[in-house]
């Protein structure tokens, strides 16, 4: 380190300026993407009966999918570290806002819906007798059939 740490932050970001870090933040945002799109495609379907982790998991690719490639754009075209160091550290910050402030309540809520739909079923059908349909009671005789007034005329004539 030749310059002060602020000095840095507008130099490009290159093999040539920063060789400790440019080769691990491209390599890193290539692996992360892959990483990213399989477990999206793992984890949504293994959950896609379950809406609100299948929404959590669509605010986590497009967040990954949005920094590490911007990264890997900075590290093409050789843009300022301060723009890769916000990127950094605004993507990684938004990443774990989804995953531990945003979604939290809705993942409480939800559970209290399924255990509250778990507890229905279970009180409809906890006798053995509910599911079964009842026959109408059928009567030891026919009944009558009564006649209509024009019928019992004819009849006497």
């Amino acid at each position: 380190m030749t310059l002060p740490p602020w000095e840095y932050l507008f130099q490009k970001f290159s093999g040539d300026t920063f060789p400790d870090l440019f080769r691990p933040v491209w390599i890193s945002s290539i692996v992360l993407l892959i990483v990213l799109v399989i477990l999206f495609n793992v984890r949504t379907r293994a959950l896609h009966n379950h809406q609100p982790y299948v929404e959590m998991y669509e605010w986590l690719l497009w967040t990954g999918l949005i920094t590490f490639s911007l990264l890997l754009v900075f590290c093409l075209f050789v843009w300022d570290f301060i723009f890769v160091l916000v990127t950094m550290v605004g993507g990684a910050a938004i990443l774990l806002w989804i995953r531990f402030y945003r979604f939290p309540p809705v993942f409480e809520a939800y559970a209290r819906k399924l255990a509250r739909e778990r507890y229905f079923t279970r009180s409809k059908f906890a006798h053995p007798e509910s599911t079964i349909r009842t026959k109408p009671a059928k009567s030891a005789k026919p009944a009558k059939s009564t006649r209509s007034r024009s019928t019992k005329r004819r009849r006497r004539r």
